[in-house]
């Protein structure tokens, strides 16, 4: 099986210079990412901030966003993956619906209390995956592609800190090196016969330490291993 290569955070510190370059993709001045908190309890459900580059007044204005668009934000991802904008304090208000202009892939709700305009992208991966990874500016590139690729883009930073999550709670019995090159080349589509012959093992050694990788990573099988793996960060 042949999976795509994707070139996932080892820290929080690996996620920061992605959002900077989101950020000067939309021509944006800010950004938050957003995580809802009290998955299975309806009514204890929260925004929680956990990351931004608001500087000093960060606090400040994370606690504007959420007491102006916590409520609307936690409803909305339960309904919809349509990122929702909104306008600055001297654009005119729009109705609360799905955008026509400038792209049909928006809903634009009116916040009063917001000092520049601004879009938040949502992100459903699970109970503890989701959220949202929202940004600010005065002149926000909201076009059809910008909104997608920042859209797909947002997916991948939360499933970064999902990882990063997920790696923090498995066991201190962490993968070896040989198990993370066996699984490496078993997630390139090689079987067990050529990843012996190009790591200079024999055919058991190798089932042996994807056998264990297996077991270490809770997996039921390798495959199952292999993608764990990846959204982990062992592997590529």
């Amino acid at each position: 099986m042949q999976y795509l290569r994707v070139q996932r955070a080892a820290s929080r510190s690996d996620i920061f210079p992605k959002l900077v370059g989101m950020l000067k993709s939309m021509r944006a001045s800010h950004f938050a990412v957003f995580r809802i908190a009290g998955a299975g309890l309806p009514n204890k459900r929260k925004l929680v901030c956990e990351l931004d580059n608001w500087g000093a007044a960060a606090a400040e204005n994370t606690n504007a966003l959420i007491e102006a668009f916590g409520e609307t934000l936690i409803h909305h991802i339960d309904m919809s993956l349509l990122p929702m904008s909104w306008p600055g304090p001297d654009e005119p208000r729009r109705t609360d619906t799905v955008a026509e202009e400038p792209s049909p892939l928006i809903r634009h709700v009116n916040l009063h209390s917001m000092p520049y305009a601004g879009i938040a992208f949502p992100v459903r991966l699970g109970a503890v995956g989701n959220g949202y990874v929202a940004f600010s500016g005065a002149a926000l590139d909201l076009s059809s592609d910008t909104v997608i690729d920042q859209h797909v883009r947002s997916c991948q930073i939360m499933m970064d800190l999902l990882a990063l999550d997920e790696r923090r709670a498995v066991p201190s019995e962490t993968l070896s090196e040989r198990e993370i090159a066996c699984l490496q080349l078993a997630g390139d589509g090689q079987i067990s016969e050529e990843i012996a012959e190009k790591l200079g093992l024999s055919v058991h050694t190798v089932n042996a330490y994807l056998g264990s990788a297996t077991i270490k990573l809770d997996s039921v099988n390798r495959i199952q291993a292999i993608a764990k793996a990846i959204r982990l960060g062992y592997i590529q």
